[in-house]
């Protein structure tokens, strides 16, 4: 299996395509300007306490305050109390091991003996605001690596329980303990199985470094009175985030068409497995990077309402409040000349191929309930949860799969920390906005030619890139003495008509050679 990952950057937002023999199995897409994201860690203050729920809300600056329950304070919560305490009273170097170890708190205890409104508190966001719901957080922070979790006001050493070589076990925990310092937890990942010592050291170097730089924002917030919430430290973009918990050694590219991030990725590689930087590439070419990857085609086929698999099936995804429903439908599908069961087990599998694959490609999270086609022998509705289970062993989400209800219906639970990966695939007319009346199609080139010689004549300039759909492109492109050409002739030679996938019909889009889009609206032709 080839695997590709491709980094579609804009000004708006950065999207993620993981590719599996160039087929889209995950996508992640994060505008650029969130500030909510997992891992962030804020000083901030208590706002609201919720006896009734034993929890409290506090203000992170989101526009709806953040939730804390009792038991997501931790146990070291008291410890962590008194460390802010002690950077409150301007104490410098101030290392974990010297800070006291104070009584855990008790699990059956009160939010209400524990804070107070205004009390400060240091928090980090384990799962984004979702719908109408604000942050969820906790005060038990942790710096993830590609390796190791960093977890301050701890001294427990834990391994992945998916690493099941006993011995390898006692040396990698032998190991960390040997160089860890005092005051911190850790976390071993699958990943660190057979790392050397080295390697290990260099992360938990690097995450020490979070921790320190951390520290030294809240000693700045404090000693600067800055107006509380504070973000004092930010998770590692998207990018990165996603090539730490996924990268693999077998990938043979990773495509960025931005400078600035291809160097922070670059730059990532090369720490984490530098023999493999150089399949880190810069996208250079004109044609937009996702529809050059067949992308674009990917998201919008498979994104929608509903999702077409083999030999006619396909999958009715919707989404309500409290869950996601799935319905498989054999549609136009050819009939097993060996009778019903046999068609409804073979459609029944290749829906829980593309189910495995949904969920991970929209990230979808909670509770999914799922209606197969009927089977009436129970060796075969025993073959599809065994399937299902199979396919999910990819996800790297916690989740729980139970067998077939009486009814037929399995049900799914998945760990959700971002909201379901929604894509509109549905397009609006850019030309009449949704009323069912446009001008003139034939003369949709005519109007492109005023804009473009609104750009040369009036603008100066005289190099741009005109973006239309990949049909219209064809019509512009077509012949010896095309339309295009002709509009060279007149307008110079810096005319570039090139296709765009994500455009509708009759939409279009003009950038600078830099890609850079110029805004034209009636007023300027």
């Amino acid at each position: 299996m080839t695997s590709e990952v491709i980094v579609d950057v804009t000004k708006q937002d950065i999207s993620i395509a993981l590719l599996e023999d160039k087929r889209l199995v995950e996508f992640q897409r994060e505008g650029r300007s969130e500030h909510f994201s997992v891992g962030n860690i804020y000083l901030a203050k208590v706002r609201k306490l919720r006896p009734g729920l034993n929890a409290c809300f506090v203000n992170v600056g989101y526009e709806r305050d953040a939730f804390l329950h009792y038991l997501d304070l931790g146990t070291r919560y008291k410890t962590q109390e008194k460390f802010l305490q002690m950077l409150g009273d301007g104490r410098r170097n101030i290392s974990l091991d010297k800070v006291a170890k104070q009584p855990e708190i008790e699990k059956e205890g009160t939010i209400q003996s524990t804070l107070k409104v205004g009390q400060e508190i240091l928090v980090q966001i384990v799962k984004e605001p979702i719908s109408t719901k604000g942050p969820r957080l906790t005060s038990e922070l942790s710096f993830a690596g590609r390796f190791l979790v960093l977890i301050p006001f701890s001294d427990k050493v834990s391994v992945s329980s998916k690493i099941k070589s006993g011995a390898e076990r006692a040396r990698l925990k032998q190991l960390i303990q040997s160089i860890k310092p005092k005051g911190f937890g850790v976390i071993i990942r699958t990943v660190a199985e057979g790392m050397r010592v080295a390697e290990l050291d260099n992360e938990m170097q690097m995450l020490l470094t979070r921790w320190n730089n951390t520290v030294a924002k809240i000693k700045q917030s404090r000693s600067e009175a800055m107006i509380l919430p504070q973000l004092v430290y930010e998770e590692t973009s998207r990018t990165v985030a996603l090539l730490r918990d996924l990268f693999n050694p077998s990938y043979e590219n990773i495509y960025v068409n931005d400078q600035s991030v291809f160097d922070e990725v670059r730059n990532y590689v090369s720490l984490i497995a530098p023999e493999c930087k150089d399949i880190v590439k810069f996208y250079k070419g004109s044609v937009p990077i996702f529809d050059n990857f067949s992308v674009t085609k990917q998201i919008k086929t498979s994104l929608g309402r509903t999702v077409t698999y083999k030999h006619g099936a396909y999958l009715i995804i919707e989404q309500t409040e409290a869950l996601h429903v799935v319905d498989v439908n054999s549609g136009n599908r050819s009939k097993s000349p060996e009778g019903q069961e046999v068609n409804a087990l073979d459609v029944n599998l290749g829906a829980a191929d593309e189910l495995a694959r949904q969920l991970r490609l929209r990230d979808m999270g909670g509770i999914i309930v799922v209606d197969f086609i009927d089977m009436a022998m129970p060796e075969n509705r025993q073959k599809l949860y065994e399937r299902m289970v199979e396919n999910m062993r990819k996800d790297r989400a916690k989740h729980s799969i139970l067998p077939l209800s009486k009814f037929g219906l399995m049900q799914i639970t998945r760990q959700r920390v971002r909201p379901v990966m929604d894509v509109n695939v549905e397009e609006t007319c850019p030309t009449c906005g949704g009323t069912g009346k446009i001008m003139p199609s034939i003369l949709f080139t005519d109007s492109l030619e005023t804009k473009i010689d609104f750009l040369v004549n009036k603008l100066g300039i005289k190099r741009f890139r005109l973006y239309v759909h990949p049909f219209v492109a064809a019509y512009i492109n077509q012949g010896i003495f095309s339309v295009k050409r002709r509009w060279q002739m007149k307008y110079g030679f810096g005319v570039k008509v090139l296709p765009n996938q994500k455009l509708a019909y009759l939409q279009y889009t003009f950038h600078n050679m830099k890609g850079e889009e110029f805004i034209l609206n009636q007023q300027n032709v």
